[in-house]
């Protein structure tokens, strides 16, 4: 084990050592350096390459005519019998002179009949590529010592017979000579067009890895805890989509630390409230000598309605709480929501009933899916028990239950007192009250609806809210059939 650590430390100090080589700014020097050397190195390679093979066959294509000229010309002028000719000499020299090589004319017994260097004439050649043209196959080789050497048969024009050979080797170093000259242009055009793209890719990069390093920055601000710091969204496209997702992401970590500031608040409050209450009906009684018995009661029946607003507070932070927690926790099993729903109502229509409140079930279809049943029943609970308390007298409550092949879909509408449309987007919120005194009054928390929209939510559910003051609230609650973890 503890050489397992070493080795992870020495690889973590190795990785931090070389840090510079994870560095987005080098990859993308690279990346661009590669990119643009590349190509010019294979440029450069091909214009040499094409010069040099276009240059070689150029030569031996003159050689190839000039040769064929000489081979006619010698044929007329009787060289091979004759080789006085004063005009055939200078031609043959010409030739030679043009190309910087020498000639040599041979006839079909192998004997050098004429040589512009003047050194073999009237000897015997023994050469293969001579013996091969006279047979009828010229010849022509690369021989390396920058030269090109050639062969030419010299046929008799009525018979078409080959009488003689014409061996022709030419220097090519004017040929290398040029290619020497525009490989040095060539590769001094090429390092300083590598120094250009360098220095283009040095300032390239910077350009491109810049709107990161800023973003970067911002970023460290942020952990450092200077929330009210936006990120700039500038640069390019989607460094602009990040910034604007973590500004996005930003503006919610406000909104959720405010919110927690202000839950801790409302429940300090809302916790506070009935210890007060509490606190100064005790008073009063302790203050007071010869305290009438009725008086005692009465005021024991306010300390002990404080005492159960004080436990139902609890009780839904508790249950907010329990649903708070990862969806992991959730009980899911197949049950029967027509079963569900009916069970709900049977528990509160003691409460419609002392409301004078009508409860109305209207279930289309049977309906059998996989949810939490303790979660969903406590969602359902609220939704009822809210149309119920805050309805007219003489009103009534419409729970109805339908399902297509994906969802099933409760609707809770009522009678009642609506909500304000300026309220509906508040209405789910942690102790949101649309009317304090009455909420109080009816023994509402304000937690009611944001445990209902978590449980729905945990179930990757929906709920909707339609209302109108005066004229009733209606809730729609869309579940999937199957659970989706």
């Amino acid at each position: 084990m503890y050489i397992q650590n070493g080795v992870l430390a020495i690889i973590s100090k190795i990785k931090e050592k070389f840090w510079f080589f994870k560095s987005m700014r080098v990859h993308a020097l690279l990346a661009l350096f590669i990119i643009g050397v590349i190509p010019l190195l294979f440029f450069s390679w091909e214009i040499l390459n094409t010069y040099d093979s276009t240059a070689m066959s150029q030569r031996k294509a003159d050689m190839q005519s000039q040769g064929n000229s000489l081979a006619n010309l010698l044929v007329s002028s009787g060289y091979l019998s004759d080789t006085s000719s004063d005009e055939v000499n200078t031609e043959i020299l010409r030739i030679a002179d043009l190309y910087e090589g020498r000639i040599l004319v041979i006839d079909s017994k192998l004997n050098i009949v004429k040589d512009t260097y003047g050194i073999e004439d009237g000897n015997v050649i023994i050469s293969e590529d001579v013996i091969k043209c006279l047979n009828g196959s010229s010849s022509s080789a690369y021989r390396g010592d920058h030269n090109i050497e050639m062969t030419v048969p010299i046929t008799h024009t009525s018979s078409k017979e080959i009488v003689g050979v014409i061996l022709m080797n030419f220097s090519t170093k004017n040929i290398q000579n040029i290619y020497v000259i525009l490989y040095r242009k060539t590769t001094v055009l090429f390092v300083t067009t590598i120094m250009l793209i360098f220095i283009y890719a040095f300032f390239y990069s910077g350009v491109f890895t810049k709107p990161f390093l800023n973003l970067k920055k911002a970023i460290g601000h942020l952990t450092e805890g200077y929330m009210d710091d936006e990120v700039k969204i500038d640069g390019f496209y989607e460094v602009q989509q990040i910034s604007l997702s973590l500004n996005q992401m930003l503006t919610r970590i406000k909104n959720l630390e405010n919110s927690r500031q202000e839950f801790v608040s409302n429940v300090s409050h809302e916790l506070k409230t009935p210890l007060t209450s509490v606190k100064v009906l005790a008073d009063s009684l302790l203050m007071q000598e010869n305290v009438a018995p009725e008086l005692y009661r009465e005021f024991l029946v306010d300390i002990a309605d404080e005492i159960e607003r004080e436990n139902k507070i609890i009780n839904d932070l508790l249950s907010l709480v329990k649903l708070d927690k990862a969806a992991s926790d959730m009980n899911i099993t197949s049950v029967s929501i027509n079963d569900l729903l009916e069970l709900v109502l049977k528990r509160l229509r003691p409460i419609a009933k002392k409301n004078n409140i009508e409860l109305i079930y209207e279930s289309y279809r049977p309906v059998i899916a996989e949810i939490d049943e303790v979660k969903l029943s406590l969602a359902f609970s609220n939704l009822i028990e809210n149309a119920i308390k805050y309805n007219v007298e003489d009103g009534w409550v419409r729970v109805s239950l339908n399902a297509d092949h994906k969802y099933f879909y409760v609707k809770v509408s009522d009678s009642g007192i609506g909500i304000p449309e300026e309220a509906q987007d508040s209405i789910f919120d942690r102790f949101y009250r649309v009317d304090k005194a009455r909420s109080r009054g009816t023994g509402g928390t304000g937690l009611g609806l944001a445990i209902t929209k978590n449980a729905v939510h945990m179930h990757k559910g929906a709920i909707k809210v339609y209302s109108k003051e005066n004229e009733g609230t209606t809730f729609t609650v869309r579940i999937p059939m199957n659970y989706i973890a």
